[in-house]
């Protein structure tokens, strides 16, 4: 069994993991989906894009990608809020003192 040959490129950093990174805060917003769901739907967008937009012509790079995006966006987005909350405590902290 041969592996699947993988091209990673300027679209994957650049234009679908911040898509999907911005689709879930759009379907956050515009619906009730329970937060704990905001991952699978990450993993379902990454594999969506990347089987059907990224590699059309290529099913097991394109699973093997969308996974990729999607825990990609998922890991980008919990670091960035995670820093964020972190620099917000650091500020009330130094202005109580």
């Amino acid at each position: 069994m041969d592996l699947p040959t993988i091209h990673t490129n300027i679209w994957d950093a650049v234009i679908a993991v911040p898509s999907i990174i911005v689709l879930c805060e759009l379907v956050k917003w515009f619906t009730k989906i329970p937060h704990s769901w905001i991952p699978t739907l990450a993993n379902a967008l990454g594999l969506f894009i990347s089987i059907f937009i990224s590699h059309p012509n290529d099913w097991p790079a394109g699973v093997f990608m969308g996974f990729f995006y999607g825990n990609a966006a998922v890991g980008s987005y919990a670091g960035l809020r995670t820093a964020i909350l972190a620099y917000r405590q650091k500020d009330e902290a130094l202005s109580k003192s």
